[in-house]
């Protein structure tokens, strides 16, 4: 899934996101590895059973936010404090 951030998106500060929620999900006993491919978005690739989980960072209108879907269930707040535990339901 190919998704363009704003202009005003910083790609470090889209980078510390996922490292952040690389720790905490690490914390809850889940592995994860980051994606850094060129030409494409960064993203967090959860292991699980039936395929990846690939979350992504972005940024609209000033404010960062994960997404790991198109439903509007499927992202949240990147600083929100029940972003960790939401992705982690989602990679259950």
């Amino acid at each position: 899934m190919r998704v363009k951030t704003t202009a005003a998106a910083d790609p470090q500060e889209q980078f510390i996101h996922l490292v952040r929620l690389a720790w905490d999900l690490r914390r809850r006993g889940l592995g994860s590895a980051i994606d850094l491919p060129t030409g494409a978005e960064p993203a967090l690739v959860v292991s699980r059973a039936s395929r990846p989980l690939k979350v992504m960072a972005l940024a609209r209108d000033g404010k960062w936010f994960f997404t790991w879907g198109r439903g509007r269930d499927q992202k949240v707040g990147a600083l929100a404090e029940d972003a960790p535990d939401r992705v982690w339901e989602a990679a259950q």
